[in-house]
């Protein structure tokens, strides 16, 4: 990273994953840079990510990889299974694709991980500091996540849709020994995704389809024999993780549309604030973390700070913009039901057994992308 920003000052609200690594990146460029987190300490929920390689081409840029891999799980595939256990189809993470990095982490450590590193750069985290109004600053970065209180101030009052999908989160005890491999579940109107994580943790994410209407926000706590209705005709071994689930977080999908306006020449959106997703293609932090590298990048490349930030604009709407439309073909892909559901099931089982490559070659476009020299591109 070169130094182009240097006796530039930035103010970043919220210390997410968009916000520490956007400070990551404005730092390494010369910086001076404060985040300012509502929160009274760092810390999020038990929860897991997925890292895929377009995000994992940032963090070796920003220095961080090694580490990183230390805390983290090397995903070897994603299995897709019916509601009774029965294969559909594997996407061969390791061996269709032997030189990518798709990583598997709890999102307390990942956190935890890129605040120690913003840091030791040199960033100033000041915590508690709910900010209702834009602060001042020649540049102000909106990385508040879902509910951005700067989103609201460039683009006024949102409905968001409700899905009538509700998601409940759950980590579980689990052997270290289990596979490191995604597996997704695929029932009449729901679905539930789980993955194993470092430290003997395996995570859960279960979606069910359903008119009542749940608060958005992960911090809702839940009944976890709620949880067990709902799947309770799964197979194993989705019966047998959900037995072990002690406590739960529920929250309802909602479908925000990318944003309007993303910057105004000194306010600027990144991560959830400007482009929030649906869960279903494990791109949310992905999408955050290609962000802040290119937001930085920009600003380094163009004195002109509006138009730096109207070509980082440029460059990012197009992208989140497909990729929120993938994760929404998948809601509804996943929760096929009858003859549709039969179709959809035989073809992915022959695609999967004629062309096992061919899958995962859909996403190329997704995991190829490399955010680092986004700008020797355009």
């Amino acid at each position: 990273m070169s130094g182009g920003l240097r006796k530039r000052s930035a103010t970043i609200v919220g210390a997410g994953v968009a916000g520490l690594t956007a400070a990551l990146a404005l730092a390494g460029r010369g910086a001076r840079v404060t985040v300012l987190e509502r929160a009274p300490a760092i810390r999020e929920l038990g929860a897991g990510l997925q890292l895929s390689p377009n995000a994992m081409r940032v963090i070796d840029a920003l220095g961080l990889g090694e580490g990183l891999r230390r805390i983290s799980l090397r995903n070897e595939a994603v299995r897709l299974h019916d509601d009774q256990g029965r294969g559909v189809a594997k996407l061969d993470l390791r061996g269709h694709r032997p030189d990518a990095d798709f990583r598997l982490i709890h999102r307390a450590s990942l956190i935890e991980y890129l605040a120690d590193a913003a840091g030791r750069a040199g960033v100033r985290i000041e915590l508690g500091q709910d900010v209702k109004h834009p602060p001042e600053g020649d540049l102000v970065v909106g990385a508040d996540g879902l509910h951005s209180n700067i989103r609201a101030f460039l683009n006024g009052r949102e409905v968001p849709f409700f899905t009538h999908q509700t998601a409940w989160r759950a980590v579980i005890p689990q052997p270290e020994t289990a596979l490191a491999e995604a597996q997704v579940y695929m029932g009449a109107h729901r679905h539930l995704v789980s993955y194993p994580l470092p430290g003997g943790l395996r995570n859960i994410v279960a979606v069910q389809e359903r008119y009542d209407w749940q608060e958005e926000g992960w911090s809702h706590q839940d009944d976890p024999d709620h949880l067990r209705a709902a799947f309770a005709d799964f197979a194993a071994p989705v019966r047998d993780w959900l037995a072990a689930v002690e406590r739960t977080h529920i929250w309802g999908l909602f479908r925000h549309e990318v944003a309007h306006v993303w910057h105004d020449g000194r306010l600027v959106l990144i991560g959830d604030a400007a482009h929030p997703t649906l869960p279903f293609i494990a791109q949310g932090a992905a999408m955050a973390i290609e962000d802040a590298w290119i937001l930085a990048a920009c600003l380094d490349a163009d004195p002109d700070q509006a138009a730096a930030l109207a070509g980082f604009e440029q460059l990012r709407r197009p992208r989140v913009t497909r990729i929120v439309g993938a994760s929404n073909q998948n809601a509804r892909n996943y929760h096929l039901t009858g003859a549709k559901r039969f179709a959809a099931h035989l073809a992915l089982r022959v695609a999967d057994r004629l062309t096992p490559g061919l899958m995962l070659s859909r996403f190329d476009w997704l995991y190829d992308y490399d955010p680092t020299g986004a700008l020797l591109s355009r």
